[in-house]
């Protein structure tokens, strides 16, 4: 992906409302970080003392090794100038001055893939920011970026039809304090089980003892229930991305 150098004007059209309401939707979601930057399921970006260069790296390229996905390639370039200008502002530059690029050496971050057009069609509906959790990166990561909720996507289904009626079987029941709830189990030790409450979206990362716990096979849920926000044309698309993305890796 190719970045020019950009200085931030307020001919620009930025805003705080706007940068607040990408960070919101991209960034202060599910497990990640929380409103206004602080702690949540990620690391504090408030009050920090991080710089304009460093905030910009870390959201254009990503952290490698971490969940924290680059963004270069899911938000276009008004809202990454936006959303950038914000977290500079949560750690207290009013007016910071934000380069995009060319990266230096070993900071050019994931290739971008060279996608069909219905496939990039796709690409776009995967991550789309404006679906809130009912995308479906809130539950799945390709190439890095998205929540590894679930194992990686290996097996595409055919068609949109196959894809409403995917079989689950990996999600169980658990129960809790008479209480039963879908599941996706990520494991269970002597002193602790880990799993995903399927039961809202997104999906509850829950720590418990595991005396507290029964695991039962098999579910009713479905996962034609958290993807209502698409269209059958739309999941065509998307199925085109992931069979090309799938391809490249």
């Amino acid at each position: 992906m190719k970045w020019a150098c950009l200085l931030l004007l307020p001919a620009l059209g930025w805003s705080q409302s706007k940068g607040e309401n990408v960070f919101m939707q991209s960034c202060a979601t599910g497990y990640c970080h929380g409103a206004k930057g602080t702690a949540a399921g990620a690391p504090r970006l408030a009050a920090r003392g991080f710089d304009p260069a460093y905030i910009t790296n870390t959201l254009v390229r990503g952290l490698p090794g971490t969940a924290m996905p680059a963004f270069g390639m899911t938000l276009n370039r008004a809202d990454l100038v936006a959303v950038i200008t914000y977290v500079a502002r949560l750690n207290g530059i009013a007016n910071p001055t934000i380069n995009l690029g060319p990266p230096g050496p070993g900071a050019s971050g994931p290739a971008e893939p060279k996608l069909s057009p219905e496939a990039e069609r796709g690409r776009v509906l995967f991550f789309d920011a404006l679906r809130g959790f009912g995308r479906c990166s809130t539950c799945h990561e390709v190439n890095g970026v998205g929540i590894p909720v679930t194992t990686p996507i290996e097996n595409i289904p055919a068609s949109a039809a196959a894809l409403r009626a995917m079989q689950t079987p990996g999600v169980q029941t658990v129960t809790m304090a008479g209480e039963a709830m879908p599941a996706l189990v990520i494991s269970q030790g002597k002193t602790r089980a880990l799993f995903y409450d399927l039961t809202s979206v997104p999906p509850v990362l829950r720590t418990v003892d595991p005396s507290a716990i029964k695991i039962g096979p098999g579910s009713a849920w479905r996962h034609a229930s958290v993807i209502g926000a698409y269209n059958n044309a739309e999941l065509t698309s998307i199925l085109a991305f992931l069979r090309e993305a799938i391809k490249q890796q």
